[in-house]
């Protein structure tokens, strides 16, 4: 009688545990979680974008500058010389040759304004690319702060489900014999989590192969009784 007892106990055991597995499963197996990580590897990407094109937009801002300076220093140099030209008191020489530096130094100016100009519509370009990126961005963050959300609400209750479920093993596992426990506790993993079944209308609950009446005699007279086909305890 303490022993069927003891195998009912262990079928109430096995009943918490298959529960505790199916949260477990359910916990590591969220549909948001997969939509998180989608979301995260989304902002990630986005981040690399937004770095690349800032970057981009900071090499730009230096070539700008650098050609506003020498743009700068060409225009002082192009008013000194127009100045001396103009001036006049040049030899024929002389001035012909400081007429072809103004020219030359107009050119320069003109094709250093023609590079500016090109930088700043780069540069616009640049900002709307990285508008776009940072709106992609806040939307992609904000998904993936609300699937966080979701999943931490989830989480936790489903963790309250287990914290109840191992208070229930808890007060179960003590009615249990300690051989019986550690018979259980080394078919489950190798069961599929089903260590025990019940004997029901010939059938093992655990494989559902049907007992001969001589199998169910010797499952009757084994201690502990074990299915013989699948090696599963059997409760009667």
């Amino acid at each position: 009688m303490m022993e069927f007892r003891s195998l009912e106990d262990l079928l109430d055991l096995q009943a918490v545990d298959l529960e505790i597995d199916r949260l477990l499963y359910q916990r590591q197996n969220l549909p948001a979680l997969e939509q998180y990580k989608i979301a995260a590897a989304e902002v990630a990407q986005l981040d690399v974008l937004i770095t690349d094109v800032t970057g981009r937009i900071r090499e730009n801002d230096l070539v700008v500058d650098r050609a506003e300076g020498e743009l700068t220093i060409t225009e002082i140099k192009l008013e000194q010389e127009e100045r001396r030209l103009y001036a006049g008191g040049l030899s024929a020489r002389d001035a012909e040759h400081l007429r072809a530096e103004v020219d030359m130094l107009r050119r320069r100016i003109s094709q250093r304004e023609d590079e500016i100009l090109a930088l700043i519509d780069e540069r616009e370009l640049q900002d709307a690319e990285a508008a776009d990126l940072d709106g992609r961005r806040s939307v992609a963050s904000t998904t993936q702060g609300g699937l966080e959300n979701e999943i931490a609400t989830a989480w936790k209750a489903i963790d309250g489900d287990i914290a109840r479920a191992e208070v229930r093993k808890a007060d179960i596992i003590p009615l249990i014999p300690a051989e019986l426990l550690e018979t259980y506790e080394q078919l489950r993993p190798i069961k599929e989590g089903v260590a025990i079944g019940r004997l029901a209308d010939d059938q093992c609950g655990g494989c559902h192969l049907r007992l001969t009446a001589a199998e169910q005699s010797q499952v009757a007279k084994s201690d502990p009784p074990r299915c013989p086909h699948c090696r599963r305890l059997l409760a009667p």
